[in-house]
């Protein structure tokens, strides 16, 4: 944290508080507020309506988190860090605590919704003080800067996103949707933010170095985590349906009825000698397995040829 950045640390701070002060005791700045929202700039130059009713999307929480995010995403894999992405998960968490603390606990209401002409309309349940476009502009672009890696980009990306993030302001205040006290207020909770993050580095490099920790574990893990037996299977398919239905009668039988039919097999084994091959009895009972031939006539044995 350079004594440049804590000078203009201190110098915002002063700025946001003399807002929120002079907001309370509905100060020249409300009547300010006030003058600019009766002037309609959305009516003095109703062309511009339609190119910034598009613009300013630039300022939404969702569409430029996605947008910075992915590039941000492709720096760390080329770089091999994880310090963009922490870097603006860091920021964005801080600017919702602190931006959404301010919002809830004053509950200002927008200029749509006035019901007192030169009131601050504050505790009304409203939550646009301060702007939140204003506010998430200044530190999604700006995050962009802050992380350039030479000075020369972070010049040009310091000057595109005061661009943006002024314009996004400036086009609240002209659509109504925001008093001008809010956008100054959200170019202030901004830039405090930015300013802040040098502060947030240590823990930003302690929570790269336990995810990294973390992933070097797993992998160990995974790599020397030793190879489980594969189970043996016991679907039917295993055993023969012969086989099955063997053991199907098996099951069956008494206990005695099986042990007196090995006695009787074996005991038939032991006597009965093996025959010839002439003797033995044919597989099927119509004799032999060949099919008949339709060209040929039966054998008789008992017919001769007479000489």
């Amino acid at each position: 944290m350079s004594r440049t950045r804590v000078v203009l640390f201190g110098a915002t701070l002063a700025f946001y508080l003399a807002i929120v002060v002079a907001v309370l005791t509905s100060s020249w700045l409300v009547d300010l507020d006030w003058k600019v929202f009766m002037f309609r700039p959305f009516q003095q130059w109703p062309e511009l309506h339609a190119f910034l009713d598009y613009f300013v999307v630039l300022g939404q929480r969702g569409p430029t988190a996605v947008m910075v995010a992915a590039w941000l995403g492709w720096r760390s894999w080329r770089q091999h860090t994880l310090r963009p992405l922490l870097t603006l998960g860091a920021a964005l968490l801080l600017l919702n605590i602190t931006v959404g603390a301010v919002k809830l606990g004053l509950g200002r209401l927008g200029p749509h919704y006035a019901t007192t002409i030169g009131s601050a309309e504050l505790y009304q349940g409203g939550d646009i003080f301060p702007s939140g476009h204003t506010a998430n502009a200044v530190v999604t672009w700006g995050i962009l800067a802050y992380l350039a890696s030479t000075p020369r980009t972070r010049r040009y990306l310091s000057v595109l996103s005061s661009v943006i993030a002024l314009g996004v302001g400036a086009t609240t205040v002209y659509l109504g949707t925001h008093w001008l006290s809010d956008v100054l207020l959200g170019w202030a909770a901004g830039l405090l933010i930015l300013l802040a993050l040098p502060w947030a580095e240590p823990m930003i490099g302690r929570a790269e170095a336990v995810i990294f920790a973390v992933r070097e574990r797993w992998r160990a893990r995974r790599r020397f985590a030793p190879a489980l037996p594969s189970p043996v299977p016991t679907s039917p398919a295993m055993f023969p349906p012969r086989r099955r239905a063997q053991d199907a009668d098996q099951q069956r039988e008494p206990v005695g009825a099986g042990a007196g039919r090995s006695a009787t097999a074996l005991r038939t084994t032991v006597q009965r000698p093996h025959g010839t091959r002439s003797e033995r009895t044919p597989v099927t009972p119509a004799g032999s397995r060949r099919p008949p031939h339709a060209d040929r006539s039966p054998r008789n044995p008992q017919a001769r040829p007479v000489n």
